[in-house]
């Protein structure tokens, strides 16, 4: 399985997986490895495409992304999440060392990996699938009482597919499991707000301040 690799200068503070967004490993999660590294983290990027080759589609180009995203199964995508967890172990990265993040489909990838064993804590941005089956999953909504792991969430308010009276019902979800979870929301932010080359929805502001509440959350939360 292919992937991008970003190690910091030193020893690492933990590691944090990041799940790519539907279009592919574009070289935005490239980045947002190479970021991760900035921080002292240890990052990889499966890519989940590549039972299909790991095409990387242009961001204006959704009907090309729609047969592959139909062809993804919750249980292969399970395997490479879990794949990346081994490698990682394997590194010498224990328990309490690693999180796991994820943009667009990457953000329900990353939601469903919170309700199962393996990462320490995770981070969403945007995941839709909220009280809808997508990408194999069933309503993140509905396995939301299963969370396992302190999780956060970010979400912008103009979002056409995730609507806010969702993400509201999934705060009282996700509260009620009983692990530490925040859910923070955007008002004047769209779907994609975190993705640079992405001038249409990107909000530099939002962006600034999600990246720094995820490296706080990490912070608090990754340890080796």
């Amino acid at each position: 399985m292919p992937a991008f690799s970003s190690s910091p200068q030193g020893e690492a503070r933990a590691a944090v997986i990041v799940i790519q967004e539907a279009f592919g490993l574009s070289e935005h999660i490239g980045v947002v490895c190479d970021r991760l590294a900035e921080a002292g983290y240890r990052a990889i990027a499966p890519a989940l495409f590549h039972r299909q080759g790991s095409p990387v589609a242009a961001y204006d180009d959704i009907p090309s992304v729609y047969p592959i995203i139909q062809q993804l199964t919750a249980a292969g995508m399970a395997t490479d999440v879990d794949a990346s967890i081994a490698f990682l172990r394997a590194e010498g990265f224990g328990p309490g060392s690693i999180g796991i993040t994820g943009f667009c489909m990457g953000g329900s990838v990353t939601f469903v990996a919170c309700t199962r064993e393996g990462v320490d804590c995770g981070v969403t941005y945007y995941g839709a699938g909220l009280k809808a089956a997508r990408f194999g999953f069933p309503e993140l909504i509905a396995i939301a009482p299963e969370i396992r792991v302190p999780w956060m969430g970010h979400y912008g308010d103009l979002d056409q597919g995730i609507p806010v009276a969702e993400v509201e019902e999934l705060r009282d979800v996700v509260t009620a499991a009983g692990v530490p979870a925040t859910i923070w929301r955007y008002d004047q932010a769209d779907h994609g707000f975190n993705c640079d080359d992405r001038p249409a929805v990107y909000d530099k502001e939002t962006a600034t301040t999600a990246w720094r509440r995820t490296l706080d959350f990490f912070a608090e939360h990754l340890s080796r």
